[in-house]
């Protein structure tokens, strides 16, 4: 018989605490699947669009997660007509995806000011009000980005739902957990 390498899958409360662990993982270890997930909004014309993103803040006990972005993106504006999204991870070495769901408040502003404060200044680059992101220009190198906290948005994700999926060596798993519950998780059939 073959024993599978991941005993936390076997166990809904341990797949549960499982997946927070890599979420919050990800915010810490550039190398951690779950630092760059995958958001999912829908546009104006109710077209799907999915871009990679970083992942900067988990918190289980809240059950929220954070990114940032420049508040000029296609997200923001998508988020502000629709402000539900959907973010997926998917976890090669723990051969575990990660489904999740939630509403997005966009915070901009002095209430961000800390958090702006934080950002490394190189990274301050990728916020900019001189070059909208998306906007068409002549040639790759055709923009020049200045530093602008003016710019800077945090994505705040509250999770609603969360699908997991574990693909086992004999056995495949997945639950579903809700907010609405308390996370108390339902096994599904894979």
């Amino acid at each position: 018989m073959t024993t599978d390498p991941h005993p936390w899958a076997a166990e809904i409360d341990s797949l549960h605490a499982q997946i927070w662990t890599r979420l919050t993982r990800g915010v810490h270890d550039r190398r951690a699947p779950a630092r760059h997930p995958t958001l999912a909004t829908v546009d104006a014309t109710g077209r799907p669009q999915a871009r990679t993103v970083v992942l900067r803040g988990a918190d289980a006990a809240a059950g929220t997660l954070s990114l940032y972005t420049d508040r000029h993106s296609a997200k923001v504006a998508e988020l502000r007509a629709n402000p539900l999204a959907a973010l997926h991870v998917w976890d090669a070495a723990a051969h575990l995806q990660i489904r999740i769901e939630a509403e997005v408040a966009i915070e901009t502003g002095p209430g961000v000011a800390d958090v702006w404060a934080s950002v490394p200044e190189p990274s301050r680059y990728a916020y900019s009000s001189t070059a909208t992101p998306g906007r068409p220009i002549p040639e790759a190198l055709a923009y020049t980005k200045t530093p602008d906290p003016a710019a800077f948005a945090r994505l705040r994700l509250t999770v609603s739902a969360i699908d997991a999926l574990h693909l086992g060596r004999a056995h495949h798993r997945r639950a579903r957990f809700e907010r609405a519950d308390g996370w108390a998780g339902q096994w599904l059939v894979p």
